[in-house]
């Protein structure tokens, strides 16, 4: 045996013994640690024990949050891909390594709602990728911050907390939130601001962002809204008109939510309440002028003071103007006279009215057209009731179809007129309250009843034919203004002579009254009654056929002392 041999001790042994069972412990897809025995150009070679060496590319030990520097003797955890290859290397990863560790990590952080720290290293579709320290997460575009951010450059690089939203090993995908961790710190700011201020507490604060309903100002760390309606007791239409981006104002805490950390606003509360003591400055029926601020359908504002406005209702803008828009009547800005109507403190309303500023055109027509007198319009409707008729001062009167004839129906002479017509009509009644005038056209005409005399049943009337028809003839009393039809009946008393074409228009007849109702205005005549009765007082008069005169002798002889009489 050589000197230079030497026999191994037991330590030696057992070393030895270790080794080997060391080696049997690697397994492929595990995590070991390693001895880094060279550094070759841009690999380092580690020892993974087993005389079992494997090369790793020195780019993996650097990066975010890495090592910066490695050497020689350095020990380092590898991931085992497999133990030998065709060169009889172990095939091995520090980035797996790495990955794995922080998979088991960030699955902890995970199940226990932790936040993780990570650095945005680079940009991809739909977001960013984030690197947990060998993990490699995406940030979606929407979780970057609270408010869409533009440029992430700023934030690239730059170790900082994240919230995992999702995780799933099997896949290897990992989905990180930056806005979630930024919320909570808000949030817990917003508390710790919420609990030191008070309702009723008046504060500095800096105008943030207007909108349409009010503005956002930055009480130090947190929002408040100042509401547009509590910018001014005056009407404000938009809120720029108050406030500006960056100004200071001072406000007052109105309402505090400390559930939704909400805070409101105000401006005009700390100033004079101008509704105090309204009804003393504006009694009703008190005449007053103002500016128009608002137009509405139902109405417009009238500024009476600034914070002060009333408003006129569109019926309470014109006598006579019925369902026009209050926009056709006055415009925004204008200044108009006004009456106050009432006044609700506790409502804060005024109601106002712009009519009641000139005079009420039904009593001006009633002062100077008392019933009886005669006025002169023109046609501007007709309807199955009438005619209305357009008087002064735009008021309109109206003829009822029984006004417009003595004699006929309304229904037949109402076609006589047209709209554009100038006529003239008698005023029959002035009602201001319901704004209504009752004209009448047969009035000017005067009433033939009652200009008819005494006329009486049993009267002889002469009459002059107007026209001859098929059922009768209408017929004229002479010397008055009634007119009348004498049915076929009772044209004869013979039925033979009861013929309508016996007579011509024109012609001057006799008849007997067998009706009049001045109330009811009906009057009746007859030929035939007159005829019958002549032939009693005939009879009567010159005897009878019994005593031996004809009844031819006795009617020509009525006849004769008829004429005679004439």
């Amino acid at each position: 045996m050589s000197a230079a041999f030497q026999q191994p001790s037991r330590e030696d042994f057992a070393a030895l013994l270790e080794e080997s069972f060391r080696t049997s412990e690697i397994n492929e897809g595990s995590v070991v640690k390693g001895k880094v025995v060279a550094i070759e150009k841009d690999v380092a070679v580690i020892d993974i024990g087993a005389k079992t060496e494997g090369r790793v590319a020195l780019k993996e030990f650097t990066g975010p949050n890495r090592d910066r520097e490695i050497k020689v003797g350095d020990e380092v955890e590898v991931y085992v891909e497999r133990i030998e290859n065709a060169l009889g290397e172990a095939v091995i990863s520090r980035d797996k390594a790495r990955r794995e560790e922080s998979w088991v990590k960030l699955e902890k952080a995970f199940e226990a709602g932790e936040r993780v720290n990570g650095t945005i290293f680079n940009q991809v579709k739909g977001g960013y990728t984030v690197d947990l320290d060998g993990a490699v997460a995406f940030l979606p575009r929407s979780q970057v911050d609270i408010r869409p951010v533009r440029d992430v450059t700023p934030l690239m690089g730059v170790a900082q907390p994240f919230q995992i939203l999702k995780m799933d090993r099997r896949r290897g995908n990992i989905v990180v939130s930056r806005r979630t961790v930024l919320e909570e710190s808000r949030a817990e700011q917003r508390s710790e601001l919420v609990a030191n201020l008070e309702e009723g507490q008046v504060i500095d604060g800096v105008v943030k962002n207007i909108t349409e309903y009010g503005a956002f100002v930055d009480l130090g760390g947190i929002d408040g809204l100042l509401h547009v309606t509590d910018m001014a007791w005056r009407r404000v239409n938009h809120p720029s008109e108050v406030v500006t981006i960056g100004q200071t104002v001072k406000v007052k805490i109105i309402k505090i939510n400390h559930e939704t950390h909400r805070i409101s606003l105000g401006i005009k509360q700390l100033l004079a309440d101008p509704w105090e003591g309204i009804a003393a400055r504006y009694p009703v029926g008190a005449k007053l002028k103002g500016r128009v601020t608002n137009i509405t359908d139902y109405g417009a504002f009238v500024e009476l003071e600034p914070g002060i406005e009333g408003l006129i209702h569109v019926s309470e803008m014109s006598w006579t103007k019925k369902n026009v828009h209050p926009g056709k009547i006055i415009s925004t800005s204008q200044e108009v006279e006004v009456v106050i109507l009432e006044v609700d403190q506790v409502k804060r309303r005024i109601s106002l009215g712009l009519k009641q500023t000139l005079q009420n055109p039904w009593e001006a027509f009633a002062e100077k057209h008392p019933v009886g007198s005669v006025v002169e319009g023109e046609v501007k409707n007709k309807t199955e009731f009438g005619l209305f008729i357009g008087l002064e001062n735009d008021v309109d009167g109206m003829v009822h179809l029984s006004d417009l004839d003595w004699n006929r129906p309304g229904e037949q002479v109402i076609d006589e007129f047209k709209k554009g017509d100038m006529v003239r009509a008698q005023v029959l009644d002035v009602d201001v309250e319901k704004e209504r005038i009752s004209l009448g056209i047969k009035q000017l005409a005067g009433d033939p009843f009652a200009e008819a005399g005494e006329l009486r049943k049993g009267q002889v009337v002469t009459c002059e034919v107007l026209e001859v028809k098929d059922g009768g003839i209408e017929v004229k009393i002479v010397d008055t203004d009634l007119s009348t039809f004498i049915k076929r009946s009772e044209l004869a008393r013979d039925r033979a002579d009861q013929r309508p074409e016996r007579f011509a228009a024109g012609e001057k007849i006799d008849a007997r009254v067998t009706q009049f109702d001045r109330k009811a205005r009906r009057v009746t005549l007859s030929i035939k009654a007159l005829e019958v009765a002549e032939e009693k007082e005939a009879m009567a008069q010159y005897g009878s056929t019994d005593s031996g005169a004809s009844l031819g002798d006795i009617l020509g002889a009525a006849l004769k002392a008829r004429t005679d009489k004439k």
